[in-house]
């Protein structure tokens, strides 16, 4: 039997601070009622002054790699997925891979933005199929907090920061990563975009004065696209697979609207306590969203040996991704 992927330990990390949403009435002309109608959300964690993304990435791979039963110099590989990196180089990956002591691995960043987390999983199970990796690390994780324009009240709502880790090996079993799907088109990247920092408009005095470093949404759009693009995607996962959406024991989607997330699950006809839901607590986590709705579960006993999970994201890029895993 060909070897496949699974996930061995898993963990994540929230920073202390709450932003809560009558906080938010403070700073931008919204309410509590209208945050919660509009997306579900009643609070987020925001990252200290001194918190940057490695350090949130870090504790969360620490409690991932304890959860395995590892030590960190076994560990072959390391991805990050992020939008919210330290810095534009070296990437955040090496720096976690140097504070972990993670000597063996080769470290790497992907920028897949809210999707990351999963097309971050396709290429870990690719790699640990094809041989290239024994014992890889996976790490999700975003400060969004730095990029939000708290000026901007249809934004500023929305994110929040966390970062989640899985650690996975290579086995013969029939548990694992049983599919990927990733999918991107560029022609809406202008849904969801940083304007300022890059190569195209690097840093000025006029990027800062025109507030092009923080995040810029079309959010109607936005919603519309995901709520059909995700619904396609999942029936499209599980005909792929032959399994129905009754055999799923949980779907685990991205935590970005609780609207999005009740119409995936109407389209499935899944009833919603099978849909992990944490966005209440947490905002958009973008990334880490996934890895850290997955630790939860596992932690609250959610998942059992042999259940059927259905990982879904959509963010900027386009990009839309999914996982159907055995655990």
């Amino acid at each position: 039997m060909q070897f496949r992927s699974r996930i061995v330990g898993i963990g994540s990390y929230l920073p202390r601070k709450r932003l809560h949403n009558n906080d938010l009435q403070e700073m931008v002309d919204t309410s509590d009622e209208w945050i919660i109608e509009r997306t579900g959300i009643r609070e987020r964690r925001i990252a200290g002054e001194r918190e940057a993304a490695s350090d949130l990435g870090y504790k969360a791979s620490k409690r991932a790699i304890k959860d395995a039963g590892i030590r960190p110099e076994q560990i072959d590989t390391i991805i990050v997925a992020t939008m919210s990196g330290d810095m534009p180089m070296p990437s955040t990956a090496t720096l976690i891979q140097g504070r972990l002591g993670a000597r063996n691995a080769s470290a790497f960043d992907i920028n897949a933005a809210c999707s990351g987390f999963i097309f971050g999983l396709g290429v870990a199970d690719s790699f640990i199929r094809s041989g290239m990796s024994r014992r890889l690390l996976l790490v999700g994780v975003e400060v969004n907090s730095r990029f939000i324009d708290w000026q901007d009240r249809t934004s500023c709502v929305l994110f929040g920061d966390g970062a989640g880790a899985v650690v996975m090996e290579a086995t013969r079993s029939k548990a694992g990563i049983i599919s990927t799907h990733l999918h991107s088109d560029g022609r809406h990247w202008n849904l969801i975009y940083v304007p300022g920092g890059g190569s195209r408009h690097p840093a000025s005095e006029a990027t800062v004065r025109d507030r092009m470093h923080f995040i810029k949404m079309r959010g109607n759009e936005t919603f519309k696209l995901a709520v059909r693009t995700l619904e396609e995607l999942a029936v499209k996962t599980l005909k792929a697979n032959r399994i129905k959406a009754s055999e799923l024991s949980l779907l685990i989607p991205h935590q970005a609207n609780l609207r999005i997330i009740k119409a995936i699950a109407k389209r499935l006809d899944l009833p919603m306590d099978k849909v992990i839901i944490n966005l209440d607590k947490y905002g958009n986590t973008s990334s880490a969203s996934i890895p850290i709705a997955l630790d939860e579960a596992v932690r609250n006993g959610r998942i059992r040996k042999g259940d059927y999970i259905l990982l879904m994201a959509f963010g900027s890029g386009l990009t839309w991704a999914s996982a159907l895993i055995r655990w």
